[in-house]
C-alpha cells in the first residue's frame, strides 16, 4: 500500500496550481503514520482539500469521517485532530478548537506544531493562565519562548517570577528594550523600586555596567527623592565614561537646582550638540534652556547657539512655535516672526500660529506676505472673523482701498458679540473710505466705532 506522502504527490499532481500553494503552507503531520486504510486516505485528503479552498464547514465533515476510519491507530488519530483544530480555529471556534488540540497531544505529546497551535488559541482568547504551561513546553524546543513567558507572568500578575526570569536572560542573552519595557511595568504596578535599585547598585559596582546602567539608577534614585545618591551616581558616571553624552541629560538637571549656571549651561549645549541623543530628549532640554533664559538673559547668546545647533538637525513645527512664543515673550518681535514663519512652512493650518504670525508681518510692514498668509489661512477657517480685519489691514498697506472695504464688510458680519472686534472693524473701514477720498463714508463708519458701547 502506497504511504501517504506517495498519495499527497498524486493527489497534488491531480489537484493542479490550484494546490500548489497550500501544499506549501500547510504543515501536515505525515511522519511515520503506517498503513492506512484507503477510506481514511480519500476523507482525510478531502479535508485538506476543502480546508485548502476555504470550505472549513466541509472539510470538518471530511476530517471527522477520517477520524472514524483511523480506528485505533493514535498516531492518525492526531493527525487529524490537529486538523480539525485548524479548521476549528478558521472558523473562530476556539473551544472546539482547543478541544482537538488537547486530544491530539494527548494521543501523541510532545509535538511543536501541536503545542504551537494550542498556544495560538490561548493568545487568541487571552487566556493566559492556559497558555503558560504550554509555553514552558515549547521552551524545550526553542529558548526564544523565555520572552514570551516572562510577558505571560506579567499578565497573570505573577510579578516576582516575571522579574526572575527577565533578569535571568538579561544575565544570558544581553538587555532589550521589549524587556526594559517589561521592567518599568512590573516596578510600576508593584511600587518595588528599591529592589530594582538594590540590582542596579549590583550591576553598576561591577565591571559589566554600561551607561545605560548607570542612567536608569540615577533616575531611580531621583523618583525616590534621593538627589544626593542620583548626583553622586552621575558623577561616578561621567568619571568612569568620560566621553559620555547621554550623563549630560542628568546633570545640567542636577547643576540648575544648585543654581550652578555655568555648568548647567555647559550640559545643556553638551545634549543639544550630541550626535547620541534623540530629537525628543533634546527638544526637552531646549525648553528648559529657553525657560533659564527667561530668567537669565545674559545666556541668550548661548541659547541662540544652541538653536542653531538644533535647528541644523530638524524641521519641527512644534519646535518654530515654541521658539516664535518665547521671542515674542522676550518682545523681540522681529526674531519671533522668523520662527513663526519656519513653523508656517512646515504647518499652515494652526489656527494661532497663523494669526500670530500675520500679525507680526503687518507690524514689520510686511503687507504683501500678511495678505498671501490671510488668503491660506480664510480657506481653512473661512468664519473667523479677525482674519478677514487682518486681510483688510494689509490691504490698505497695499494701497488697495476697494478690496480692503469688500473683505471687512464681508468679515464684519462674522462678529458675534464681540463690540471691541466690531470697532475696530468700523476704525479699519473708515481709514479705508479715507484712503478713496470719500471723507463722508469715512466719517459714518468713524461714528459707527464711535457709537460702540464698550464694556
Amino acid at each position: 500500500m502506497k504511504s501517504i506522502g506517495q498519495i499527497l504527490l498524486c493527489f497534488l499532481l491531480i489537484c493542479g496550481s490550484a494546490l500548489a500553494g497550500y501544499a506549501q503552507d500547510e504543515d501536515i503531520l505525515t511522519d511515520d503514520l503506517g498503513n492506512v486504510s484507503d477510506a481514511f486516505q480519500e476523507r482525510f485528503f478531502e479535508g485538506l482539500k476543502q480546508k485548502g479552498i476555504q470550505n472549513y464547514e466541509k472539510a470538518l465533515e471530511a476530517l471527522s469521517e477520517a477520524l472514524n476510519a483511523a480506528g485505533d491507530n493514535k498516531e492518525q488519530q492526531a493527525v487529524v485532530h490537529f486538523e480539525i483544530a485548524k479548521n476549528h480555529l478558521e472558523l473562530q471556534q476556539y473551544e472546539a478548537a482547543e478541544s482537538a488540540l488537547l486530544q491530539s497531544i494527548g494521543l501523541v505529546p510532545g509535538r511543536l506544531d501541536t503545542n504551537e497551535l494550542l498556544y495560538e488559541v490561548y493568545h487568541r482568547t487571552q487566556d493566559y493562565e492556559k497558555a503558560i504551561p504550554v509555553v514552558n513546553r515549547l521552551i524545550a524546543f526553542d529558548a526564544v519562548y523565555k520572552e514570551d513567558l516572562a510577558n505571560l507572568l506579567v499578565l497573570t500578575a505573577q510579578f516576582d517570577k516575571a522579574m526572575a526570569l527577565i533578569n535571568e536572560l538579561d544575565a544570558a542573552v544581553g538587555r532589550n528594550a521589549k524587556r526594559d519595557e517589561l521592567r518599568k511595568r512590573i516596578i510600576s504596578i508593584t511600587g518595588d523600586v528599591s529592589s530594582e535599585i538594590n540590582r542596579l547598585e549590583g550591576i553598576t559596582n561591577s565591571d559589566a555596567a554600561t551607561e545605560k546602567d548607570y542612567l536608569e539608577l540615577i533616575y531611580r534614585y531621583s523618583t525616590e527623592g534621593d538627589l544626593n545618591k542620583a548626583k553622586e551616581a552621575a558623577n561616578v558616571l561621567l568619571a568612569r565614561f568620560p566621553e559620555s553624552e547621554l550623563v549630560h541629560l542628568a546633570l545640567y538637571k542636577f547643576a540648575l537646582e544648585d543654581g550652578d549656571k555655568q555648568a548647567a549651561v555647559a550640559s545643556m549645549q553638551e545634549v543639544i550638540d550630541a550626535r547620541n541623543i534623540d530629537a525628543s530628549s533634546k527638544y526637552k532640554v531646549l525648553a528648559d534652556f529657553m525657560d533659564f533664559v527667561a530668567d537669565n538673559p545674559d545666556y541668550e547668546p548661548e541659547l541662540e547657539a544652541a538653536i542653531e545647533s538644533f535647528s541644523s538637525t530638524t524641521n519641527s513645527a512644534a519646535l518654530w512655535q515654541q521658539l516664535g512664543d518665547f521671542f515674542l515673550k522676550q518682545d523681540k518681535r522681529s526674531k519671533a516672526l522668523e520662527f513663526y514663519k519656519k513653523a508656517v512652512a512646515t504647518n499652515n493650518t494652526d489656527y494661532n500660529l497663523l494669526k500670530n504670525t500675520i500679525l507680526l508681518q503687518i507690524e514689520n510692514n510686511a503687507y504683501q506676505e500678511a495678505f498671501e498668509l490671510s488668503e491660506t489661512a480664510l480657506e481653512i477657517y473661512p468664519a473667523q472673523s479677525l482674519l478677514y480685519l487682518l486681510q483688510g489691514v494689509s490691504l490698505l498697506g497695499l494701497n488697495q482701498a476697494d478690496k480692503a472695504i469688500a473683505v471687512m464688510e464681508e468679515g464684519v458680519d462674522y462678529v458675534i458679540d464681540n463690540p471691541a472686534m466690531e470697532r475696530d472693524f468700523y476704525d479699519q473701514l473708515s481709514k479705508a473710505y479715507n484712503q478713496k477720498g470719500n471723507a463722508a463714508k469715512a466719517a459714518e463708519y468713524a461714528k459707527k466705532a464711535q457709537d460702540l458701547q464698550l464694556p
